[in-house]
């Protein structure tokens, strides 16, 4: 399979590195299977005859016209963490041909993969409308502000749709690459892992900072503020509402907008957030813990670290 690996000024170095890694692993690795898939012949492609990283690092790659006969498309990320700054480069004028080069690619049949601030550059153009994608999960706001058109699930690592697979923040280039080579041998991206040390992470999920979210909008952030000074009690939406100033529906709607949940669910995220904190810096017994984030009963909390962290209390403890 022919791999066209896109190289722009101010590519994020580590995920850049990490798909070329994976991928040259996954090639040395083959010839351990009994039916081995074929090779992947990787080539680095970009606009100028050199390009610089985020990291100031120089990188030659081959022209950008290579990537119209690939088999497949990978664009790594930005490295830009600012989101005013992050949404100005990629709908900027010296992107004009990384955006041009991805749609071009898709309207050609040729898949497309990128992950975390690189899902930006697909969402900008326009070959993610109508599809359900994944990015890094606290851009997920600005994302969804930005591309209304998407179905963006920043819960996932990994997502495809119709020819566009995309993964999650910054270090999710190993679970994309990763998730490129099972399409081709799932025993093989199994190999891959083990020997890299790689654990499965279907979910982005278990990393989420609900006041890093709650930062992208002033209703947001206050409620958060709000519900973190009431976590022992019982949910009482109207309570919030009225503190703030603002109807239950505009408070609901917000919420739903911006973080794509419910107050209730986002509640609970911060519950779960200050139980995990708890349990690990903390000898409290969870019935305790339990009682200082609002339930009355440990099981109900045990059930929601499960689902939310995918580990067990006994897991969680530190002390």
């Amino acid at each position: 399979m022919d791999v066209a690996v896109l190289v722009y000024d101010g590519v994020f170095d580590s995920g850049l590195s990490a798909a070329l890694d994976v991928l040259d692993a996954a090639n040395a690795m083959r010839g351990e299977l009994p039916q081995p898939p074929p090779a992947w012949n990787v080539t680095t492609v970009g606009f100028s005859a050199q390009v610089r990283t985020g990291a100031g690092h120089l990188v030659t790659p081959e022209p950008a016209s290579v990537a119209a006969t690939t088999d497949l498309l990978v664009v790594p990320a930005l490295a830009e963490r600012r989101p005013e700054a992050l949404l100005d480069r990629v709908a900027g004028p010296d992107l004009a041909g990384v955006r041009t080069l991805v749609a071009e690619c898709r309207d050609g049949g040729t898949p497309v993969a990128s992950a975390c601030t690189g899902t930006f550059l697909l969402a900008e153009s326009g070959v993610l409308d109508g599809r359900r994608a994944t990015t890094t999960w606290w851009l997920a706001p600005v994302f969804r502000g930005r591309y209304p058109a998407v179905d963006l699930d920043e819960t996932s690592m990994v997502t495809t749709s119709q020819g566009v697979t995309t993964a999650g923040a910054a270090f999710g280039h190993v679970d994309l690459a990763l998730a490129l080579v099972r399409m081709a041998s799932p025993a093989l991206a199994d190999l891959v892992a083990r020997y890299l040390v790689v654990d499965e992470r279907p979910s982005q999920s278990a990393y989420t900072i609900p006041s890093a979210l709650a930062q992208s909008d002033p209703l947001i952030a206050a409620f958060e503020r709000w519900a973190r000074l009431h976590l022992d009690a019982p949910d009482s939406l109207s309570q919030a509402a009225h503190a703030l100033g603002v109807s239950e529906r505009t408070l609901q709607r917000t919420v739903r907008r911006v973080l794509n949940t419910t107050p209730v669910r986002f509640v609970q995220d911060l519950r779960v957030e200050q139980a995990t904190h708890l349990l690990r810096t903390t000898d409290l017994s969870l019935e305790t813990i339990a009682r200082k984030v609002g339930y009355e009963h440990a099981t109900t909390l045990r059930s929601l670290l499960r689902d939310r962290t995918g580990a067990t209390t006994a897991g969680l403890r530190t002390r």
